[in-house]
């Protein structure tokens, strides 16, 4: 039986931290001069390439750790911190380093390749939103919950589909001030779920303290 509380939490936790109307300014630049279908046809790009390595965290992430030796205590503390950090940029209404760093902001110029790097990866299928997928995939470890956690990855590329697809429309109508206070809200929501991810953690490492 699908958990659709704990999805929705899921999916919104995923929202907050792809932040897809935050990366409106971002596209707008990187496409500066493209026609209506190149923009189209590069935001339909962006959101499959987040479907599936969203998807790919969720199945194989903690065979990935396994292989590393990391518990999964010990990822969601870490994750937990990344996702703060994020959070924290965030409701500064600043990009935040965990998403792109100054050598992958530079490659905007590459425009042929735009709508994977720097757009998708890293801009918004992130570390963070990779932590977060594959928390969840720990929360929720049967094959029928790992299936279920597609539904909220497609949602969220849904919307990232569109709207990548009407961003010059969403720039001109919410302008800079309401794409910060956007950002900011989604920073404080992220904010709180990354305290509940490395609680979580902590009494996985720490048992006896949290007897």
């Amino acid at each position: 039986m699908i958990d659709w509380p704990s999805l929705l939490k899921i999916g919104i936790a995923l929202f907050a931290i792809v932040n897809p109307i935050g990366s409106v300014p971002v596209f707008i630049s990187a496409t500066s001069g493209w026609s209506h279908q190149e923009r189209a046809r590069t935001a339909k790009t962006a959101a499959f390439t987040v479907f599936i390595v969203l998807t790919i965290s969720a199945f194989i992430g903690d065979q990935v750790l396994d292989f590393f030796g990391v518990s999964i205590p010990s990822f969601q503390v870490g994750g937990g911190i990344l996702l703060m950090l994020i959070a924290i940029s965030m409701m500064h209404a600043k990009q935040s380093a965990a998403h792109q760093t100054l050598e992958e902001r530079d490659s905007l110029a590459e425009k042929e390749v735009i709508a994977i790097v720097p757009l998708s990866i890293p801009l918004l299928a992130g570390p963070g939103s990779i932590s977060n997928m594959i928390i969840a995939a720990q929360q929720n470890s049967s094959v029928a919950g790992h299936l279920s956690l597609t539904i909220p990855i497609f949602v969220v590329a849904l919307i990232i589909w569109l709207v990548l697809t009407l961003a010059v429309v969403i720039a001109n109508k919410l302008g800079k001030i309401g794409i910060n206070i956007v950002t900011r809200i989604m920073g404080l929501i992220l904010a709180a779920m990354s305290v509940e991810f490395i609680a979580h953690g902590l009494s996985g490492l720490f048992p006896k303290l949290f007897a």
